[in-house]
């Protein structure tokens, strides 16, 4: 899920949709408007589950789209080859998620710990272990 928004109101540190992919914005630099054109924004973002550095030059009064960030709580249930079973705290469901590409969390992953975890645009990411 997303919803649209200015480019010229993002900010540093915020997300946004590049390409199909939910980034987290690293850089922004814009540009003064000129005699035949209008201001632009040269955002530069990395994605948050490929990490990828990807670059977006729009002008500042068009729209973009901004991933909405479902951030929960959950719990390890049982770690498998193929990633890890996770029961979230508030609703008690069970969900699959791929391991974390971060090798500190990776090594922290075991049974019965709890563990923060973001839903964008139906998929899943471990942020960190709590």
């Amino acid at each position: 899920m997303t919803r649209p928004i200015d480019v010229g109101s993002l900010r540093v540190g915020g997300y946004m949709i590049i390409e199909g992919e939910p980034c987290h914005i690293l850089d922004i630099t814009k540009s003064k408007p000129g005699k035949h054109g209008s201001a632009k924004a040269r955002i530069v973002a990395i994605g948050v589950f490929d990490n990828v550095k990807r670059q977006f030059v729009k002008p500042v009064d068009l729209n973009t789209e901004v991933p909405i960030i479902d951030k929960r709580m959950g719990q390890i249930f049982a770690v498998n080859p193929t990633g890890v079973q996770i029961m979230d705290l508030e609703t008690y469901e069970y969900l699959d998620a791929p391991y974390p590409t971060e090798e500190e969390l990776k090594a922290k992953i075991v049974a019965g710990v709890e563990i923060e975890y973001w839903k964008i645009m139906g998929k899943m990411k471990i942020i960190r272990i709590k």
